[in-house]
């Protein structure tokens, strides 16, 4: 199982970025997705997470302080089996490297959690830089 984010950069303060995760291995439309973010000498934390999509109900949550700003979604068209983390209102406490998690077990509700001990699969991260 592999996962990949992409889409870091450098973004100005006020900007957005759209970060993707992309799996190799693994359906991920059977498996809930988190996304993650580690800022230099911070600890790892939640940011969003999604359920599988291979219930009618789809489910997301967020982190109480990426509420707002952050938007996590799913592209299984065309089997893409990519999921995106839509950022906006970039601030400068935004910048961190970005990691896609996956639990090593089949969804068999529509839910998701924020913890990272739910996860056993991690992307190498992508990393992004807010300044101006």
């Amino acid at each position: 199982w592999q996962l990949v984010e992409r889409g870091g950069g450098t973004v100005q303060p006020g900007g957005s970025l759209r970060l993707s995760c992309e799996a190799s291995g693994f359906p991920t439309d059977d498996y809930a997705i988190g996304w993650f973010r580690q800022a230099p000498g911070k600890e790892r934390e939640a940011i969003a997470c999604i359920s599988s999509s291979s219930f009618s109900t789809q489910f997301t949550d967020y982190a109480e302080s990426m509420k707002g700003r952050f938007t996590i979604s799913r592209d299984n068209a065309n089997a893409k089996n990519l999921v995106y983390l839509e950022m906006n209102d970039l601030k400068s406490e935004d910048a961190a490297v970005y990691f896609c998690a996956a639990p090593d077990t089949i969804s068999f509700h529509p839910t998701c959690a924020l913890t990272e001990a739910d996860y056993d699969y991690w992307g190498q991260g992508t990393r992004v830089i807010v300044s101006s």
